[in-house]
């Protein structure tokens, strides 16, 4: 039986998930209809430019991301802290800008005077809305009812255009977010449809690397901001630069016929987080077969599950043996 999405969200665990979605009626949808001959590419654009418009909504950063023909892969950071910092009139702004809110809502953002009990409502209808800024359902719920709207009125037709809920998985800890944003980041070179990353359509790593060349990093997108340290600011616990040589490195390795091999002198970010090479070309080929649910090592694994009053530790093998 599936996990109930509401036990697979731990914020006291970690802000970072792995979400999947999977079109129901496969490739032609956001490809190519070899039967056909129509070309439905575009819609790969609709995914990308939503989800950099909902960053601007939402207190959800995005890490990396992947549309693929009949799918697409999503990293995601919940900015708790950020959205808590909100006041009334930035949550109902923000909510509006996707939603009609309530009609009181609407007097309140316009400026007009209303009643204290009114005024009540309207705080607790922002409370409401402040949590849903900050859940992944409604992130990826709007994102995906927009996309089959759209896309069943360019085809004149009703029905389902997600094959059913999007998946989601934990990201426990560094080795897990690193691994992930690389299995994501590199899923037009396995598939073979690219034969770079910077070449790679419709992903953030060629959104980062497009920003790299001028020396900046694209604002819709959650930033490098180095190794850990104290006073730390928010962002990716990683070297951007380290992070784009193994991407390259990774690509080189897994572009070719058969898989290619990591040279000994391996890049900074694998020594750090105690992957060893050949667990990693494992790992960002094989990442959706060899996990299932929430990773990381066995002490946060263990955590989690606690948390979230699991009896099984699912992975737990597979997560000592490849962050090993």
């Amino acid at each position: 039986m599936a996990t109930p999405r509401k036990q697979q969200i731990s914020l006291v665990d970690t802000p970072y998930y792995h979400c999947v979605a999977r079109c129901v009626r496969r490739a032609f949808l956001c490809g190519e209809d070899t039967f056909s001959g129509h070309s439905f590419e575009h819609r790969r654009g609709w995914v990308e430019d939503k989800l950099h418009f909902l960053t601007q909504v939402f207190a959800i950063e995005v890490c990396a991301y992947a549309v693929m023909s009949n799918h697409y892969h999503v990293v995601l950071f919940i900015d708790e802290e950020k959205a808590k910092q909100w006041t009334m009139t930035d949550v109902l702004v923000r909510w509006h800008r996707i939603h009609k809110g309530t009609l009181l809502t609407k007097q309140y953002c316009n400026g007009d005077r209303l009643a204290q009990p009114l005024l009540d409502e309207v705080n607790a209808t922002a409370e409401v809305y402040r949590k849903r800024l900050m859940k992944i359902s409604w992130f990826m719920g709007y994102i995906n009812e927009s996309i089959a709207r759209a896309a069943n009125q360019e085809d004149n037709c009703t029905g389902r255009f997600w094959e059913g809920r999007f998946k989601s998985q934990a990201l426990l800890d560094e080795a897990a977010l690193a691994s992930c944003m690389a299995y994501v980041d590199l899923n037009p070179i396995r598939a073979n449809i690219a034969k770079t990353p910077e070449s790679s359509a419709h992903t953030s790593i060629k959104r980062r690397c497009k920003e790299a060349k001028k020396g900046q990093q694209p604002n819709t997108l959650f930033p490098f901001i180095g190794n850990p340290r104290k006073n730390m600011p928010k962002g990716l616990p990683f070297e951007l630069a380290d992070y784009l040589q193994l991407i390259a490195l990774t690509g080189r390795c897994i572009s070719g016929d058969k898989r290619g091999f990591i040279e000994q002198k391996q890049p900074e970010i694998l020594k750090r987080l105690n992957i060893s090479a050949d667990n990693w070309l494992i790992i960002t080929t094989e990442f959706r077969t060899q996990f299932h649910g929430a990773i990381g090592h066995e002490d946060v694994l263990s955590d989690y599950c606690e948390h979230q009053q699991l009896k099984r530790r699912h992975n737990l093998s597979h997560c000592n043996k490849l962050f090993a």
